[in-house]
């Protein structure tokens, strides 16, 4: 059995590595915040808006092979400026709950501890885009990069994931082992917003201890 969650407006992030099971996980989490009669809007970074679907398509697609670091990071920061303008900050002012498919911590793990840009100049950057504002809850899945990344070219190759979206799929198992370890030292840091959840395991047994760690939120 798991707690009920309280209807209290929020704005909850899920993070992760390739084929940690995010997209599925926040379809369940969107079904029972209805349930109980939350309002909720489920969007997602890169994209979440049309200007930010088009900066994805850039972002995502493996033919952007020679994109740098720091235009990688720019990209991010640009979809996540339209993102919170238009999309993020209108929803909660509504009464919405937001769930999100990565936010600002996937940059500091990803460009940061992976691509190796300075995560002091990440930080300041998006204090001038945030001005503060952060997740009430961040949702880790947590597993081990070989499993995510065969979990995601097993989704690629079935149909039930993009291939034009696969620029990060592409990497080496030693990027995503940086990934891996740049989220869990961010939870680490952060303990009472990350909630870090064995992605390792049964779907619905993810699902309940989503549920149980957000009814404590």
């Amino acid at each position: 059995m798991f707690r009920l969650i309280r209807v209290i407006i929020m704005f909850i992030t899920f993070e992760g590595i390739e084929g940690s099971g995010k997209t599925t996980q926040i379809k369940h989490i969107h079904r029972y915040y209805q349930r109980q009669g939350q309002s909720c809007v489920v969007t997602r970074e890169p994209g979440g808006t049309e200007i930010g679907e088009k900066i994805r398509s850039i972002l995502l697609d493996p033919q952007s092979n020679t994109l740098c670091p720091m235009s990688e990071l720019l990209l991010y920061l640009a979809d996540r400026a339209q993102h919170i303008k238009e999309l993020v900050m209108p929803a909660l002012a509504a009464g919405k709950t937001v769930l999100c498919d990565r936010f600002f911590d996937a940059t500091v793990v990803y460009q940061g501890y992976a691509r190796g840009v300075d995560t002091r100049l990440i930080h300041r950057l998006h204090e001038l885009i945030l001005e503060g504002f952060k997740p009430d809850a961040t949702i880790l899945l947590d597993l081990p990069p070989a499993i995510g990344l065969s979990r995601a070219w097993e989704q690629i190759d079935n149909g039930n994931r993009k291939s034009a979206e696969s620029r990060f799929e592409t990497e080496k198992l030693s990027f995503h082992e940086k990934v891996r370890a740049g989220y869990l030292e961010l939870a680490r840091r952060e303990p009472e917003r990350f909630h870090v959840i064995d992605a390792n395991q049964e779907e619905d047994k993810v699902r309940r201890d989503i549920i149980n760690a957000l009814a404590k939120a």
